[in-house]
């Protein structure tokens, strides 16, 4: 018999007598329920604006922010064959993506064009550039807050720009990206334009890891809506004529900035080659 061994009513004394605690043989939840705290509130806030945005369809003062996502220009290809690299762009509370252009590399080319309602008190927009993967989950390599410029919004002018971009490299050391804003205040806030994606975010968007919950909202019906510049017509033969006068600006670019000026040609053509200088 083993005499180091405790007796049978020492063993009873060690024994845990009465109710179980909740957190008993259960994995600490405290930390998820934080997170799941905050993604909801952010998902309230999203859902908000848009709100905000919808109660805003007849407001006249409301306007409307066009960005053309060009290109950019990285300083590190990641990775063992190029980079697919795809654009992400959040405006208040809205979020837009280009598409992935394959094999882009350093060198990616979007001319993707997105319209949308620019929030009161909104005055720069969130830029991510990711490397879009396979089998894991797609890697951010740049990213940026840019300014929107003051005379897009008071002037109505057409602006376009190379805006550095922040990564692994360092702070504004991982590249540049071309973006091209307008602003016009005489449009209806359904018409047209790009749907956007709103993100609800959990554990990480735009700096935190994430598993986004996509809502995808899509402008109702118009029972009249307005043709753009740019489908009309007579537009054909000018963009034409714009395109001819400027063969190393892209035709999508030429289209958003003719638009913009209301069709108006000599505008346009004023607008590019500020843009080129």
């Amino acid at each position: 018999m083993d005499t180091d061994r405790p007796p049978h009513e020492e063993w009873k004394k060690r024994a845990f007598v009465g109710p179980l605690p909740d957190s008993f043989l259960r994995i600490e939840e405290r930390n998820a329920q934080l997170q799941q705290e905050a993604a909801d509130q952010q998902a309230a806030l999203a859902l908000q604006q848009q709100m905000q945005n919808m109660s805003m369809a007849h407001d006249p003062r409301v306007g409307r922010l066009s960005i053309t996502i060009s290109q950019a220009k990285l300083v590190k290809n990641y990775g063992m064959t190029r980079m697919d690299p795809y654009a992400r762009i959040r405006v208040g509370h809205s979020v837009f993506e280009t598409h992935t252009d394959s094999n882009g590399g350093k060198n990616p080319h979007w001319n993707k064009v997105i319209q949308c309602n620019l929030p009161p008190g909104v005055t720069q927009i969130y830029v991510e550039i990711y490397d879009e993967c396979s089998f894991v989950m797609d890697e951010l390599i740049a990213w940026g807050h840019i300014e929107i410029p003051p005379q897009v919004i008071q002037k109505g002018e057409t602006h376009e720009d190379w805006y550095m971009l922040s990564g692994k490299q360092g702070e504004n050391q991982e590249g540049m990206i071309n973006l091209v804003f307008s602003y016009t205040t005489k449009y209806h806030p359904y018409m047209g334009g790009s749907s956007s994606i709103m993100m609800v975010p959990s554990a990480t968007m735009f700096g935190m890891p994430y598993a986004p919950v996509n809502v995808y909202t899509s402008p109702p019906p118009v029972a009249a809506p307005t043709v753009a510049p740019s489908s009309l017509p007579n537009a054909e033969v000018e963009l034409k004529q714009i395109a001819e006068m400027f063969p190393n600006v892209d035709k999508e670019v030429i289209k958003s900035v003719y638009d913009a000026n209301n069709g108006k040609k000599d505008v346009t053509i004023n607008s590019l080659l500020q843009m080129c200088e």
